[in-house]
């Protein structure tokens, strides 16, 4: 299969994955066709291994884990006029979406992407830990991690204060992420 074959059928499943991944569809374009660009020049060898698609996964997963480096200190903010702000669009589906979304910035980078794989693909921790670079038992501490802030953080933001008794460790008892 050449690359444009490969462009035509499987870029759009790829930028869903980043976009989810990098939480907004602006930066996950950037990040996808940073990866294009190299992956063009390497096709002859991703074309070759088992699973192109996981190949090209784990590449959109190293470009956004770089570009959070490269743009950690800069946080571009928009000059914006309280007086031509919008008002935001009360459909319940675009609202959930955008508040899954922010909430899935919380987490730092590869918890992130754990996060995004388990809910988006239908992966398992095997499959996950590949583009990761680490172990299935990595992967589950990750998203264990990850969940657990995400769960402070609500609690917090809605303010109590008393841990539930859902949050707290089981013991041992198989966790469905």
């Amino acid at each position: 299969m050449t690359f444009n074959e490969w462009a035509e059928r499987d870029l759009r499943p790829l930028l869903r994955f980043a976009t989810v991944l990098c939480g907004g569809r602006h930066l996950a374009e950037e990040v996808v066709q940073d990866v294009l660009v190299k992956a063009h020049s390497r096709w002859d060898r991703i074309e070759g291994a088992d699973n192109p698609n996981a190949y090209l996964r784990r590449m959109v997963v190293n470009e956004f884990l770089s570009w959070r480096r490269k743009w950690a200190r800069i946080v571009p903010r928009a000059q914006v006029d309280p007086e031509q702000v919008a008002t935001p669009d009360h459909a319940s589906r675009h609202a959930d979406a955008d508040e899954l979304l922010t909430e899935l910035r919380r987490p730092p980078g590869r918890q992130r992407a754990v996060l995004v794989m388990l809910s988006s693909g239908g992966l398992s921790d095997t499959e996950i830990a590949t583009p990761l670079g680490c172990t299935p038992g990595t992967v589950r501490g990750y998203a264990s991690r990850a969940l657990s802030a995400l769960r402070v953080e609500m609690r917090t933001e809605a303010g109590s204060e008393q841990p539930e008794p859902s949050a707290t460790m089981d013991s041992g008892a198989p966790r469905a992420y």
